[in-house]
């Protein structure tokens, strides 16, 4: 972990602040995760967020819950792993369960219908938001900016326009994108 950066005061202080991430969420918590642990809480760089949220996604599980038990564990062990996982649940799973108990009433209701549309449409806007935004931290990987944007752009064709699994995607590119990164470091190693 950077030197520069700060980190969690307490447990509780893990615990709070991904209940408050997990709570501003919905349907994805990429770029909440982002805003509030590098430019609110300043505990990772954004260098350090996207190596950390792609050990999340290589894990199995949650990617954010993946995320939240390195962050915990990391500063306060066992009980820190165990004081993020239950921010990221405790209060979505009561304010689903009331969601849930009240929309039931509304669902087949044509405005109800397009309010979940248009928060999809927001959600996209929002995690492209964020993509762009930690593409300059690219700019130090050891492949360089191009060769991550045309692994990206590939993946991104093959999955929206091919209709490739993103399983069978991310094995194929993934492995790829490893083996030319591994090939890159071991370059910029002699």
């Amino acid at each position: 972990m950077n030197p520069t950066c700060e980190r969690p005061h307490s447990r509780f202080d893990l615990f709070i602040s991904f209940t408050k991430l997990a709570m501003q969420g919905f349907g994805g918590v990429l770029t909440v995760a982002q805003r509030v642990l590098v430019d609110e809480k300043k505990w990772l760089t954004n260098e350090e967020f996207i190596e950390e949220w792609a050990v999340a996604q290589v894990l199995p599980g949650p990617n954010v819950i993946n995320l939240a038990i390195m962050l915990g564990a990391r500063n306060f062990g066992f009980t820190g792993a165990l004081a993020g996982v239950l921010g990221l649940l405790v209060m979505p799973a009561i304010t689903i369960l009331i969601i849930a108990s009240l929309f039931a009433q509304v669902a087949d209701h044509p405005t109800a219908q397009g309010a979940l549309r248009g928060m999809g449409a927001v959600a996209a806007g929002l995690i492209a938001g964020v993509g762009i935004k930690l593409m300059a931290a690219l700019k130090s990987n050891p492949m360089g900016l191009g060769v991550c944007l045309l692994f990206a752009s590939v993946t991104f064709v093959a999955v929206a326009i091919y209709r490739l699994q993103l399983i069978g995607a991310l094995l194929i590119f993934g492995t790829l994108a490893f083996l030319w990164g591994r090939r890159c470091l071991i370059q910029q190693q002699k």
